[in-house]
């Protein structure tokens, strides 16, 4: 992914009051329940004592319940863990990992590695890790790539799929003959990026009936699509409203919207490695519609992102 937008993906989270309120109080949810050491300052910059692994989260829901996840796992291997959650921008993470103060944060690869180096352009997930480990601090890792990719997407409403007979497993090609009759809704931004209208023609060759400005995937974007406002609209793949409103998410098999792989972030001598084995075991089992599905559960019902981790795991057969 080397989309300009995804440099600061945890700050394009915060859009709005709402989200802001959801990310906080998920975290006091982690704070609460996860672990006793989760009350920590997650700006401070001391360094885990002993043989302890800090597993860090950027300020945003899914990367707090992935952090949950990664800490969880690695506590069934027999790992000391503690928290520092909701820290803020991937400039803050980053030197938070290069120093040491944490040693375990969960990453998106494409936003990384535009945020690492703004012009490449990989072509396929291990061209994107390649790509990252050229420009990555010598101290610093990735273990291995989850299927799991939260990034932007063409996305219908349940009805307009329905009346053209589109399914989670279509493409975004099969709107070819369609896109005339459909209005499209995003960022402003959108309308003139490659990884928006400009490739949606160059790439697919669509051309949509119009083009309706509204945010980044945010309230506006969701309730314009919700009431059939506009029928397709530019919303990230693990967005809890996709389950809760039945969207259909198109497929994007030539990848105009790059990759968003969740990926463990690691500082080398911090992790043993019997953890990174079992981060890489819970990257193996995880994939988008999990991704989704364990997000809806924080998001719209409710539930401690920990409870919702430590269940994912035993089913997996990874607690």
């Amino acid at each position: 992914m080397t989309s300009t937008k995804r440099i600061s993906r945890p700050i394009r989270r915060n859009r709005g009051a709402a989200a802001v309120a959801l990310a906080a109080a998920t975290a006091l949810l982690a704070g609460c329940n996860s672990s006793d050491s989760k009350g920590d300052d997650p700006l401070s910059d001391s360094k885990a004592s002993g043989d302890g692994v800090v597993v860090g989260s950027n300020n945003f829901a899914e990367s707090i319940l992935l952090a949950d996840i990664y800490g969880e796992a690695l506590k069934a291997k027999g790992i000391k863990v503690s928290y520092k959650p909701n820290i803020g921008s991937r400039e803050t993470t980053y030197g938070l990992l290069k120093n040491g103060s944490i040693s375990v944060l969960p990453e998106y690869n494409g936003a990384l590695l535009a945020y690492l180096d703004p012009k490449a352009t990989p072509k396929t997930v291990a061209a994107t890790t390649s790509a990252i480990e050229a420009k990555l601090d010598s101290k610093l890792t990735l273990l291995q790539p989850s299927p799991a990719q939260d990034k932007d997407s063409v996305t219908l409403n349940a009805a307009t799929a329905k009346k053209y007979n589109l399914t989670d497993k279509s493409s975004i090609a099969d709107l070819k003959d369609i896109a005339k009759d459909l209005v499209i809704g995003a960022s402003p931004e959108f309308q003139t990026r490659q990884q928006g209208l400009v490739g949606l023609k160059d790439v697919y060759g669509l051309e949509f009936k119009s083009f309706k400005a509204l945010d980044a995937g945010g309230p506006l974007t969701k309730a314009a699509l919700k009431k059939n406002t506009v029928q397709a609209a530019d919303i990230f793949t693990t967005d809890a409203t996709i389950s809760k409103e039945k969207h259909v998410v198109l497929q994007d098999p030539k990848n105009l919207f790059g990759f968003e792989n969740v990926q463990p972030l690691v500082y080398k001598s911090a992790l043993p490695q019997k953890g990174a084995d079992a981060l890489n075991a819970v990257s193996a089992k995880l994939d988008t519609a999990t991704l989704l599905d364990l997000g809806a559960q924080v998001q719209l019902q409710g539930k401690d992102p920990l409870d919702v981790a430590q269940a994912w795991l035993k089913s997996a057969g990874l607690d």
